[in-house]
Parts: structure tokens; C-alpha cells; sequence
């Protein structure tokens, strides 16, 4: 397995006033980066479900699965990260298919870490429905918990939001549209030490994920000159998924005086920030990632977390995608969308593994697998910004580089974006995050 890649940072567009009104993680009135597509797919009159049928599979249709988290304590993501999916297959379709064949989506759910019977079921489900591809997880726990069935069963899995580095080139037929921990971690490490802090803390739990992106963290903090008080690689100091009571770890983190916090857990987050607070901490100092850096209003007392800052990989989408975004999620899940994470990625998943299939002339999960690359422009093919016209430049026999709302880069020979973004995002009185800066992290 690969470890934490070398990596190169370019500020991408700064410049937000937080004044969005809007519930989500990623503000709707907020600036697009400058390096993302300016828009997807043309706004359409009207969006459909697509739903699978039992019998349709890969050989007549190209069948997509999902595998994300309706429950557990990731179920924020799956709206999102559903209707990307969704809209997806709906543009697809208003396109003609893949190869005169209709697309549909199977949604299974993922549910958490804390409980892997949820993922193996669901896997052991979306493999009797021979699918062309499968999009999740969102975990990387999980999906390192189902990876190997997908892949004996040579059927490729593309996740828009694992970001564990034990992922990079784990198998041929693994793909992921989110960035490595690698690039969060360094985006992440580069803000704390640029805000001036250089003795940090981490309250991280036993999770993949979490301790993947500690390392990464504590690597460029040192790399900076800093260094690591409580929390570090090696120490033994995470604490169990699930875990409800925090009073120890904020108190041996406290005790190590450091000048900042970085918390890495995910529903665990409601319990560790009370406990933060109420043994005297400065919130303002205080770090998330992707996992937690989420809306708070409803959860804490105004001012809580005001100054706190987080990272979610990802470029900051444009009106218009959102729009669509949550224009389908009100006709295929009964409601608009108050969150967008992950939903670019999971649109780009699944017209990337489209095109990959009109490129190989067939919709079997093979063929997906043998032209994914090839197809986000791993081949240097002309950019193309929409299913639709990339389709046609691949029916005059073109090379082509799909650049989807999401703003990654080609899949390189680890199967991982190139390229990609994080966004640092700042939290207001209310305890809402709200965009303030993109940074473009790549491999290299």
C-alpha cells in the first residue's frame, strides 16, 4: 500500500463573506474556485428517478449500485452523496444511455464502522445484482471492510469520499474521485502552522480514517517546525468509535498544553466539544476535517464554536450544479437538500464510470474498469465538461478528459485523483461552517 504522497499546494480562490443563508456545509453564495468548471450539465426541465428494476443488470443495462450510509453516524452525507448519484443517471438518460442502454441506480445502505454487518449484507446484495459499477463508500473503514468482495468479483468500486491512504492502489478495480489524506492532511497542517499555532493536540479516534489523517496532520506540522503534545502517532492516546464521554482525553490533551486542538471523529464530535468548553478551551483554536466539519446550529449554544475552522476535500461547486443538485433530491428523495458534500464526487463516480463504459463499447464492470482512467483524462484527451458532449467527442474517436463540478484531476496509476481540492472553512456564531478559502492540493 502507498503511503502519504508528496504534495504541492497552490492557493486557488480566497475571498468569502460567510453570509450564506443557506443550512449546507458548503455555502451556496460562495465563490466557485477558480480552477473548477464554471457549470455540469445544462439545467433541465425536469429530473428522473431511475430506480433499477430486479431484472435489469450489466448485460442490458448499465446498472449502477450504491453502497452509502443511510444510517449510522455518517447518514448526514448520504442525501448528497444520493443525489449525485441520481442526478447523474437522470442526465445520462436525458442523453441517450450508455451505448443505447438505459442507466438506473440501486442504492444499498453502507450504515458505519461501528457495525460492518450493515456494509458486508449490502455488498453480498449489490453483487447477485451483477451491477456495471458500485459508488461508495463514504467510510473508509467500510469500504476497506468490502473492497475485496467487489474486487474477486471484478466489479468496480469508485468512492466519493474515502480519503484513507491504506486505499491508494489497493486494487485494480478501487477508484475514488476525493482526494488522499495526503492532501486534506497537508492543507490542514499548512493552515494550523500559517495561523501561527505549533504545539497541537489531537483527540482522535481509533478509526482508519482518523488515524490516516492524524499522521498526515502531524507530518506537516513538524515538517513546519512544530510539534505534537498529546494525540501523536504511536502514543497509543485514540480513543474507540462510539466512545459517549470524553472528560479524560480533553484533560490529558489540555494537560500537554498545547496551542491547538485538532479533533478528528465524527458523531463523537457533539461530546468532545461540551467537554472542550467546559474545561475552559479556546474554541477558536480548535481544528476539524471532513468528518465532523458540519453545521452545528442545532447542537450547541450560539458562539460555541465562532473562530473554529475545518477542511472538506472538494471544490466549492457552482450555483447552478447545487441547484440541479437539490432540484432532483426533491423528486427522487421527497425533499431539497441542506448539505452538498460529496454530491459532486458522486456525480463525477458515476458519469465517469458512463463514459468509461461508452469508451470500451459495452456496460459490463470490466469495461468500466479498463477505461475509467483513460476517460478523466489520463490519456490527455480534449476537455469536455458534460456526459453529453463528452459522448460525442468519443464518437469521433476523440481521447477525452471529463472535468466535472467536482475539479479533480486525471485518476492517476494509484487510482487516485491527481489533483483536487480542500476547502478550509470557518465557524460563525452560529456554530454554521461557512467557506472561506480553497487550496488545490496535488500528488506529486
Amino acid at each position: 500500500m502507498a503511503g502519504t504522497a508528496v504534495l504541492s499546494f497552490a492557493l486557488a480562490a480566497c475571498g468569502s463573506d460567510g453570509s450564506s443563508d443557506d443550512a449546507s456545509d458548503t455555502p451556496s453564495d460562495t465563490p466557485t474556485s477558480a480552477s473548477a468548471p464554471e457549470s455540469s450539465e445544462p439545467p433541465a426541465d425536469s429530473f428522473t428517478n431511475d430506480k433499477c428494476a430486479a431484472n435489469q443488470t450489466s448485460a442490458d443495462s448499465f446498472r449502477v449500485g450504491g453502497i452509502l450510509p443511510l444510517t449510522g453516524s455518517l447518514a448526514f452525507l448520504g442525501p448528497p452523496e444520493i443525489a449525485g448519484v441520481g442526478l447523474a443517471v437522470s442526465d445520462i438518460n436525458a442523453a441517450g444511455g450508455v451505448n443505447g442502454a438505459q442507466a438506473c441506480h440501486d442504492v444499498q445502505d453502507s450504515g458505519d464502522s461501528s457495525d460492518m454487518s450493515v456494509s458486508t449484507a449490502s455488498a453480498g446484495t449489490l453483487v447477485s445484482s451483477k451491477p456495471s459499477v458500485i459508488i461508495g463508500a463514504a467510510s473508509s473503514s467500510v469500504s476497506l471492510n468490502v473492497v475485496d468482495t467487489f474486487a474477486d468479483n471484478k466489479i468496480t468500486e469508485i468512492s466519493p469520499a474515502n480519503t484513507a491512504v491504506d486505499l491508494s492502489g489497493y486494487s485494480p478495480f478501487y477508484f475514488r474521485t476525493a482526494p488522499p489524506d495526503g492532501v486534506q492532511g497537508n492543507a490542514l497542517g499548512t493552515l494550523i502552522s500559517t495561523d501561527g499555532y505549533s504545539k497541537v493536540a489531537f483527540i482522535v479516534f481509533a478509526d482508519t480514517y482518523g488515524t490516516g489523517l492524524r499522521n498526515a496532520v502531524e507530518e506537516t506540522i513538524k515538517a513546519a517546525g512544530g510539534s505534537c503534545t498529546y494525540g501523536c502517532k504511536g502514543q497509543g492516546d485514540e480513543f474507540p468509535p462510539g466512545q459517549t464521554t470524553f472528560s479524560s482525553e480533553v484533560s490529558s490533551a489540555l494537560a500537554s498544553k498545547p496551542d491547538a486542538i485538532v479533533v478528528l471523529a465524527f458523531d463523537e464530535t457533539k461530546s468532545i466539544v461540551p467537554e472542550l468548553k467546559s474545561q475552559g478551551w479556546d474554541m477558536s483554536k480548535t481544528y476539524f476535517t471532513d468528518g465532523n466539519t458540519a453545521d452545528y446550529s442545532k447542537d450547541f449554544a450560539k458562539g460555541t464554536l465562532d473562530g473554529a475552522q475545518g477542511t472538506i476535500p472538494g471544490a466549492d461547486p457552482d450555483q447552478t450544479f447545487k441547484d440541479r443538485l437539490s432540484g432532483w433530491a426533491e423528486v427522487g428523495e421527497g425533499k431539497p437538500l441542506s448539505d452538498y458534500s460529496y454530491g459532486a464526487e458522486s456525480y463525477d463516480a458515476t458519469i465517469l464510470a458512463a463514459l468509461a463504459a461508452v469508451k470500451g463499447g459495452a456496460t459490463d464492470s470490466v469495461t468500466v474498469q479498463k477505461n475509467l482512467a483513460a476517460v478523466s483524462g489520463a490519456t490527455d484527451g480534449e476537455e469536455c465538461n458534460t456526459y453529453a458532449d463528452c459522448v460525442a467527442l468519443l464518437g469521433d474517436g476523440k481521447e477525452i478528459r471529463y472535468a466535472g463540478p467536482s475539479g479533480i484531476g486525471p485518476i492517476d496509476d494509484e487510482n487516485d485523483p491527481s489533483s483536487a481540492f480542500v476547502g478550509i472553512y470557518t465557524f460563525d456564531a452560529n456554530n454554521k461552517n461557512e467557506l472561506t478559502s480553497t487550496v488545490e492540493g496535488s500528488k506529486g
